[in-house]
């Protein structure tokens, strides 16, 4: 069931109240914080890994339990935001995000141990995608929702922020400095967002139990057609966003900073692109977004699988790949705008969200197998590209279905 509303939802083709866009903006800010704070261990993984003597495997370990508990937390998050909204629930995120953040930077940096543990809660930072989407969906219309979610994903570049700060800081000041500064942050917004952001009017309101509704949710088709182009859109992005700097390294020769900067200009690019794939989406549909994106990933991927020189073949075609990528994770959320019930959008993006974040870590370790076993990385990036191919063809057939019956009940 669902509980009644006072006041109704926006329309189609009414004017977007300006309430609706600070929302939008105050929504994209925590997002981009709770990402900086989620993102706070990985730029120091080879610190860690010198100063406490610890394994390629344990270093990687230490990177990737936020990244997983953040991905796995979205679901009962995303659930939790389908009942009590984004007005509770982003103060919520932020707050709790606070405690491991401070632990980690005043305590808990000392051993592995240590840093499992804060990990391990510093998740919670992850979790606050699941809350942005469905509060930014219900202040939009349906044909702006696709650009709102977009915007709202832009706040992914807050994992750019720890990157570009957190090394910096460190040697600035202490091992600390980074975290207090970002704890910080996070009360900041946390107390403005429990003055500011208010639910949109008419939001729909589930009152079924929580296991209940995840239940229903995973029954959605959605739920999985979503969750399969995510995995492959913005698990492309997360792979290559953690991967990139090791490839260009070991395939081309380049140095360290060399290659972090331009793992930087991809992210940029995947960040950029992201609102105007959900523009997109909302002028011509997310099924042609989709369909053109994955159509450049499959073509970028088998151009750079023979390692071509990095200038000017390669440099497109991860360029390319990186356009297409941010373009394809923004025309996903425009799809489960489209077809996921309105008191259901929060449980969707959470199960799509983490589907995303998991899928990111698959294709480096394969990358890695496969370069180990073969020393080339020609046969990864084929598999890429064959991947891509099986999503266009499922986006063209039956995401294509599923979104034509929709249109015409």
């Amino acid at each position: 069931m669902v509980q009644p509303s006072k006041s109704e939802s926006p329309a189609p083709g009414a004017p977007v109240p300006g309430r609706a866009w600070l929302m939008l903006a105050l929504a994209t800010v925590g997002f981009a914080v709770n990402f900086w704070a989620w993102a706070l261990l990985s730029p120091l993984g080879p610190r860690f890994k010198e100063n406490l003597d610890l394994t390629s495997f344990e270093q990687s370990l230490l990177v990737a339990v936020p990244v997983v508990v953040g991905s796995l937390g979205r679901i009962p998050v995303g659930a939790l935001t389908d009942r009590f909204g984004g007005r509770v629930m982003f103060p919520i995120v932020s707050a709790a995000t606070i405690v491991p953040v401070l632990y980690l930077g005043l305590a808990g940096h000392d051993s592995l141990a240590a840093l499992l543990v804060g990990g391990f809660f510093l998740g919670i930072g992850g979790t606050a995608f699941a809350v942005g989407v469905p509060f930014v969906s219900a202040w939009f219309p349906p044909e702006r929702r696709g650009l709102a979610i977009g915007v709202f994903g832009m706040g992914m570049g807050g994992t750019a922020i720890s990157a570009l700060t957190t090394v910096k800081l460190v040697d600035a000041g202490s091992m600390s400095t980074p975290f207090v500064i970002t704890a910080a942050v996070l009360a900041v917004y946390a107390v403005v967002a429990a003055l500011v952001l208010r639910d949109a009017p008419g939001r729909t309101v589930p009152t079924e139990p929580l296991t209940r509704r995840l239940a229903a949710t995973l029954r959605l088709g959605v739920t999985w057609q979503a969750s399969a182009l995510y995995a492959v859109a913005f698990g492309g992005y997360v792979a290559f966003s953690v991967y990139l700097p090791t490839y260009l390294r070991t395939a081309y020769g380049l140095t360290q900073a060399d290659a972090a900067n331009r793992m930087a200009g991809f992210v940029l690019l995947a960040v950029a692109m992201r609102p105007v794939g959900g523009w997109l989406s909302d002028r011509v549909g997310p099924v042609r977004v989709l369909a053109g994106a994955l159509a450049v990933v499959v073509a970028g991927a088998l151009v750079q699988s023979p390692t071509p020189s990095l200038a000017p073949v390669g440099t497109i075609a991860f360029l390319a790949m990186a356009a297409a990528l941010g373009a394809g994770s923004g025309a996903t959320f425009a799809l489960v705008a489209l077809l996921a019930p309105a008191n259901k959008v929060g449980s969707v993006t959470g199960v799509v969200g983490a589907a995303g974040g998991l899928g990111g870590f698959v294709p480096p370790l394969v990358m890695g197998s496969l370069y180990g076993a073969y020393g080339s990385y020609a046969l990864g990036l084929v598999l890429l590209a064959v991947v891509a191919a099986a999503a266009l063809v499922f986006t063209c057939t039956g995401v294509r279905h599923a979104l034509a019956r929709r249109t015409t009940s």
